[in-house]
């Protein structure tokens, strides 16, 4: 049951991943398509996530009160038929709602994924380490979409519409396996009041804050890479830029992978996770301005390899340091706090770049992402003291 469990688990935070990183590869053809500036598009990234920020503080609690099956058939039901309508839309208004219904199946997913995964890996016994192995599936998910996208396309010549629809119908094979599942079952006597008392807990708001800055920087290299290397290539005169430029975000994705995977490798991974989030939030500034003072689009490779692998272990750590302070009936609640607030970051930064950038350049935008990734050194330093682990 356990391994079954395991891999409807690890299906959602790849599919996750899909939800996340979608509009970023399809960002040139959708603009196009459209007729719209990057500002617009922007719009459209501040849909997905501001949905995901308001149905995230439901779905969380949800989970806790009516267990992870129905949760995960929604999530998977949901993006399927999302992904379907952005296939197809033909206005930008159609195009929002794609992005609004995709914003509550991805919730749904990230929900599901991201509370049993500490449950069912490791014996419950190393919430971050656990964490980060499962989310190296994210990574994998991050990788292998644009790729997927650019291989149906420029290879098989497929439509754009006919390439999201594959993705499309991926969902409802994994909703499928999610039918086929037996989860875990939730602590009964759990009522909503309980998700309302944990907004007073100082871990959690801390945790939230840190989301904050972590998702802007996630959502915001998910979202303007593809357009940042597309600039630097296109000045360069180097090759093909839309394909060089899809590359490099497949390369992102490959660095978060393998950095989550070798962060797994770390035992007792909780109880280092102040060091590492530390250590690699200070990484990610020199990163971040690499890829602004560069103009080379083999240093800004190189630089978006680093922000990857720094990226890499952040969120899971952050997620199994705060799981370890409180009770697993509780985690559902908690990560829809913490990543709802966080989705707030990943709502309005990679906007606000998109809106900066018009008439100007992505490159320039960035050193507001800059900005984000000290404010995460800061909060890294004490996020480690702040509430005490959960007594067994």
């Amino acid at each position: 049951m356990k391994k079954m469990t395991a891999v409807a688990a690890l299906m959602s935070v790849f599919s996750l991943a899909i939800c996340f990183i979608i509009l970023g590869t399809i960002s040139l053809e959708l603009m196009k398509s459209l007729n719209i500036d990057e500002g617009r598009f922007g719009s459209l990234v501040m849909g997905l996530f501001l949905t995901s920020c308001i149905v995230q503080l439901i779905i969380g609690p949800s989970v806790d009160k009516f267990g992870y099956k129905p949760v995960a058939i929604i999530g998977f039901l949901v993006t399927s038929g999302s992904l379907f309508l952005l296939a197809f839309a033909a206005s930008y208004s159609l195009v929002m709602l794609a992005c609004i219904l995709l914003g509550i199946g991805a919730m749904s997913l990230n929900t599901v994924g991201n509370t049993l995964l500490p449950v069912v890996l490791f014996n419950g016994q190393d919430p971050a380490r656990a964490s980060n192995l499962g989310n190296a599936f994210f990574g994998l998910g991050y990788v292998l979409t644009p790729l997927l996208f650019l291989f149906f396309r420029e290879t098989l010549g497929l439509s754009y519409s006919v390439s999201l629809s594959i993705f499309a119908a991926l969902m409802l094979i994994f909703l499928l396996f999610a039918l086929a599942t037996s989860f875990p079952r939730v602590a009964t006597g759990y009522k909503f009041s309980m998700a309302v008392k944990l907004l007073g807990k100082a871990a959690v708001l801390v945790a939230a804050l840190a989301l904050f800055c972590y998702m802007a920087l996630e959502i915001t290299m998910a979202t303007w890479i593809k357009p940042l290397m597309t600039e630097l290539f296109t000045k360069a005169q180097n090759g093909h830029p839309a394909n060089n430029a899809a590359l490099a975000l497949s390369v992102f994705g490959v660095a978060m992978m393998i950095g989550r995977f070798l962060a797994s490798t770390m035992k007792n991974l909780t109880t280092k996770g102040g060091m590492v989030l530390t250590l690699m939030s200070f990484l990610s500034i020199l990163a971040i301005g690499a890829m602004i003072l560069t103009q080379s689009p083999v240093l800004a490779i190189a630089a978006v390899v680093i922000t990857g692998l720094a990226f890499a272990p952040i969120f899971p750590t952050i997620t199994g340091v705060t799981f370890a302070k409180f009770t697993p009936n509780l985690y559902g609640s908690i990560f829809g706090i913490i990543f709802a607030l966080g989705l707030l970051g990943g709502t309005f930064v990679p906007k606000i770049i998109g809106n900066v950038s018009v008439g100007r350049s992505v490159q320039g935008s960035l050193v507001i992402a800059a900005v984000m990734a000290g404010i995460l050194f800061v909060i890294s330093l004490f996020i480690t003291k702040v509430g005490r682990p959960a007594k067994s």
